[in-house]
């Protein structure tokens, strides 16, 4: 199975936070794979939620990776899994807040199958290229929460 988990702190409630994270139209903010997201369905940030994703894929390909929200608990853990692309990872945020400020875990689990299995390392590491994305995720908040955006 490829797995990759990265937590950072950031200087914000987790409310706020979370927030940002459940509208996937942030996403290209935060994350530098992403060249288009827009809802396809559902309410933004909301379990059944939808959201049609181009990213840049191997070789400056364009790939899909839509995903749909699994989980939603404001302030807690938003969970969604990808529905379209080479790759179909889950993945997790896991909140929690003291004084004032979130600690966020971010988590993606990938069980290969067939032709995938021989590609498990180059999974793994993009994977964990995306979960150390979490540093420009704290810039982009804290700066938000100072006027910045």
């Amino acid at each position: 199975m490829a797995h990759a988990e990265n937590e950072i702190t950031i200087d914000r409630p987790a409310t706020e936070v979370y927030a940002y994270l459940a509208d996937g139209l942030n996403n290209p903010s935060w994350r530098s794979s992403v060249r288009s997201i827009a809802l396809q369905s559902g309410a933004p940030g909301e379990t059944g939620a939808v959201y049609s994703q181009t990213l840049t894929g191997p070789r400056g390909r364009s790939i899909q990776g839509d995903y749909r929200i699994t989980t939603a608990e404001p302030g807690r853990s938003l969970a969604f899994e990808v529905i379209a692309g080479p790759a179909r990872p889950e993945g997790r945020y896991l909140m929690t807040e003291e004084q004032g400020r979130t600690t966020v875990r971010f988590i993606l689990d990938l069980k290969p199958s067939g032709l995938m299995k021989v590609l498990d390392g180059l999974i793994t590491k993009t994977m964990q290229a995306e979960v150390s994305q979490l540093q420009e995720l704290k810039t982009v908040i804290e700066d938000h929460g100072r006027g910045g955006l």
